[in-house]
């Protein structure tokens, strides 16, 4: 039986101790380096064995046809899939003509790890020939956060006993073998060799090669340099190319004590409108500026940068080291998606697999630029302005279903709309909302009034004609939204989903109070008095699903009705249901695939009364099966909120280690970003209680921890101050080391605070509540001290 990959638990790394071949997938999207624009998998540097190639850079994809038994009006022409670009990655060793291979000869150790305060990935490995001869391998990789394009290698060799013939071949490749999950011939068709090669060569020491994309009409260039160091005679025997291959080759004799070093920089470039000359000359320009600075150069780049991140965004927590380093971890891997991503998306598995075909989600937004908000504004803003870039093609669907403003894509990589499943397709509507939200919350956490005024705008105000477009007024006055798909992707085309409700209700005053303020901006947008009158009257007259006999409100209109699913004769292996149910039978039940209306409940706390939390919470509790990663962190908030501590926790322990223990048995496709995120989530909003406030004029906390945590403390960058809030048992400090004085609210108490002089207040008694059931089995595993 294969088991889960072991790491050992460390604050500030995570490392492994042994190799297991089967387990290479998962490790392999674990140990992933990237830094937004470039992404290389933790694939062993020799290239093989693998589990999947990967090295990807955002945004590069092919087109494929989409498959449809039936033909039907506005559904998506085309796919979009991420490739695995030209692989330079690749170091490849010969030890007496015998090829470092760990599926032959003898592993005596072998040890990696991923360094998150240094941010690089280091490899060490005790090998024995099949011919008997040992040798220490040793490895340390890259992706520059400093220098966008640019990652890097440093690559030693080490005989153990005696004198040793080694031959190093550096490589770039292109159109490696990949294996294909999809079952459409079409797409398999599309993304075999997908790189057509337009220019190749290798000098000296330098190696470059140019390739386009057939469909897409994206072009690629990378280029690599090396430095070589070794003993006496130590020679490059060759440097040369091929359309797919570009190889130097080095060799030397070595001896016990001495060591053959290789020091490679590569650099990266694409672009779909720059010709073939001015992308070579972007890639040498790229690999010039790494190799000036030197391996050391970038590496203290490297520590610098990450020095300045965990400075306003560590999270520490005392009496659960598990959580301690994957809360970390999580902190980490979503910095490197968004970090220098400059106006591409975030696609959901990040740049460290090829799971959903490279697409970002909603939950870029809703889950991913929480985070990034409050720790790397600059790297939100970003994002925003793609999908700014992007609404063009918003607008242009939203017209071709008939409608007004903007319709973003439920899933997407260059902006279209490329899911060919139309309930989420074409009737996940929110994903307006959601961009709309980020978009308010990024200007909050940030006051940053000229991107509201120059991006932000437009965003909302287009977002905002599409709800005023989509719904309807009734005789009696309500606003409603009728036929569209929530988060919860087991009840699809409902009328009145209380999230969608919620958030376009948002979406909507957001608009008419960004139009006020820019008045000029949004005439030249089109925007009339009367446009934003209709917007408020929608938002006030926004239709809330209650049922008055249960006393909850309704996922949406006439959800408590439906017959509750049979969770009794439910077998333990038949989850997720999606894989083993029709939808059919999913959409007319009572079964949460993930947080809906609770996710609602922690976007929108405002539109709720405490008593109306912990009733709804109670109520949705036994009918959400969690099928989705995207759940257990919302689940997480709203629990903490209420009362239930231990619950929260249990639920955080799910987010954390989904990748670390590959609790969904997909790590091998890539991380769950926006999990990863949640887990930050949960910590700062569930236990920290953090809340914006007054339109994000003041930050508020309600901190509480449960029992098996002693202490917690978090970063966050608002508004240029950074602030550290530190929660013990019985009180909570607050501090700020620089800016303005700010207003903060510690539960019902406002406070002002001021650089240098930490506050400190009591914790009020947690109210328990009796804990809600799951449904049978899908209770989360329980957590307990983890020292």
């Amino acid at each position: 039986m294969i088991t889960d990959p072991a790491y050992e638990v460390s604050p500030w790394s995570l490392r492994e101790l042994e190799l297991n071949l089967d387990l290479l997938p998962q490790s392999e999207s674990v140990f992933a380096l990237s830094n937004g624009h470039i992404g290389w998998r933790g694939n062993l540097d020799e290239g093989e064995p693998n589990g999947l190639p990967g090295s990807y850079l955002n945004g590069l994809h092919e087109l494929h046809p989409l498959p449809y038994a039936e033909a039907g009006y506005g559904y998506p022409e085309s796919g979009q899939t991420v490739i695995n670009v030209t692989n330079g990655k690749l170091i490849r060793l010969l030890v007496d003509d015998e090829p470092f291979d760990l599926r032959y000869g003898t592993v005596r150790s072998h040890v990696r790890e991923l360094d998150l305060r240094a941010g690089v990935l280091r490899r060490e490995c005790e090998w024995v020939s099949p011919a008997g001869r040992a040798v220490r391998v040793r490895s340390t990789r890259m992706v520059s956060f400093q220098q966008r394009a640019v990652a890097a290698i440093a690559y030693e060799v080490e005989p153990l006993d005696g004198e040793v013939r080694l031959v190093v071949q550096s490589e770039l490749a292109a159109n490696e073998e990949v294996p294909h999950s999809s079952g459409d011939p079409r797409v398999s068709a599309a993304l075999s060799s997908p790189l057509r090669s337009e220019e190749h060569g290798a000098s000296g020491t330098r190696l470059r090669l140019v390739h386009s994309t057939t469909r897409s009409g994206l072009r690629l260039a990378v280029a690599a340099d090396h430095r070589v160091e070794g003993p006496a005679g130590t020679t490059q025997v060759s440097a040369d190319s091929a359309e797919d291959v570009s190889r130097l080759t080095v060799t030397s004799v070595v001896g016990t004590g001495q060591t053959l070093r290789l020091e490679k920089f590569v650099a990266y470039g694409w672009s779909a409108t720059r010709s073939l000359p001015a992308l070579r000359d972007q890639a040498d320009a790229a690999l010039v500026g790494a190799r000036d600075t030197g391996w050391k150069g970038l590496l203290d780049q490297q520590r610098a940068y990450l020095d300045d991140f965990w400075e306003r965004a560590d999270v520490e927590v005392d009496g659960d080291t598990e959580i301690q380093q994957a809360v970390r971890f999580a902190l980490f891997h979503v910095l490197q998606v968004g970090a220098r991503a400059e106006e591409r998306a975030l696609p959901a598995k990040g740049l460290t697999g090829s799971g959903y075909d490279g697409h970002t989600f909603w939950d870029a937004e809703t889950f991913v630029l929480h985070l990034l908000c409050l720790t790397s504004p600059r790297a939100a803003a970003e994002v925003l302005r793609w999908r700014y870039n992007t609404l063009p093609a918003a607008k242009e669907r939203a017209r071709q279903l008939g409608f007004e403003g903007a319709a973003f894509p439920w899933r997407t990589i260059n902006g279209e709309e490329a899911s060919g499943y139309w309930p989420a397709g074409t009737a996940a509507f929110h994903v307006n909302a959601d961009i709309a939200d980020a978009v308010v919350r990024y200007v909050a956490a940030t006051g940053d009034e000229a991107f509201e005024r120059d991006t932000g705008l437009e965003l909302l105000v287009e977002t905002a004609r599409l709800w005023r477009s989509l719904g309807h007024h009734d005789h009696a006055g309500a606003f409603h939204i009728d036929g569209v798909t929530g988060p919860d992707e087991y009840s699809a085309i409902s009328d009145d989903n209380v999230y969608t409700n919620l958030m376009a209700q948002a979406n909507l005053d957001a608009a008419a109070d960004a139009a006020e303020r820019h008045p000029r901006h949004a005439a030249a947008l089109g925007v009339t008095d009367e446009e934003t009158a209709a917007w408020r009257d929608a938002a006030a007259a926004m239709a809330l699903p209650y049922n008055d006999d249960l006393g909850v409100h309704e996922q949406s209109m006439g959800y408590t009705r439906h017959q509750v699913w049979d969770f009794g004769a439910t077998d333990p292996e038949n989850y997720p249901l999606m894989l083993h149910y029709p939808y059919f039978d999913l959409y007319r039940k009572q079964v949460v695939k993930q947080a809906d209306l609770v996710l609602g409940m922690y976007l929108r706390g405002d539109a709720f009364t405490p008593e109306q939390k912990a009733r709804n919470f109670a109520y949705y509790e036994p009918l959400t099966v969690r099928d989705s990663s995207l759940s257990a962190f919302g689940q997480a908030v709203i629990a903490a909120e209420v009362g239930h501590l231990q619950l929260a926790y249990d639920y955080i322990g799910e987010s954390a280690l989904i990748d670390l223990e590959d609790l969904e048995n997909n790590a091998r496709d890539g991380l769950h970003i926006a999990a990863l995120a949640g887990t930050w989530t949960a910590l700062v909003a569930g236990f920290g209680g953090m809340r914006m406030v007054d339109g994000g004029r003041c930050i508020g906390f309600a901190p509480k921890l449960p029992e098996a945590l002693s202490r917690m403390a978090f970063r966050l960058l608002y508004r240029g101050r950074r602030l550290r809030v530190e929660v013990g048992r019985t009180k909570a400090t607050y501090t700020m080391s620089c800016g303005e004085p700010l207003e903060v609210r510690h539960y019902d108490t406002r406070f002002t605070l001021t650089a240098g002089e930490p506050v400190e207040h009591g914790l009020p008694e947690v109210n328990h509540r009796p804990p809600p059931q799951q449904p049978p089995g899908r209770a989360p595993l329980r957590r307990h001290h983890a020292t």
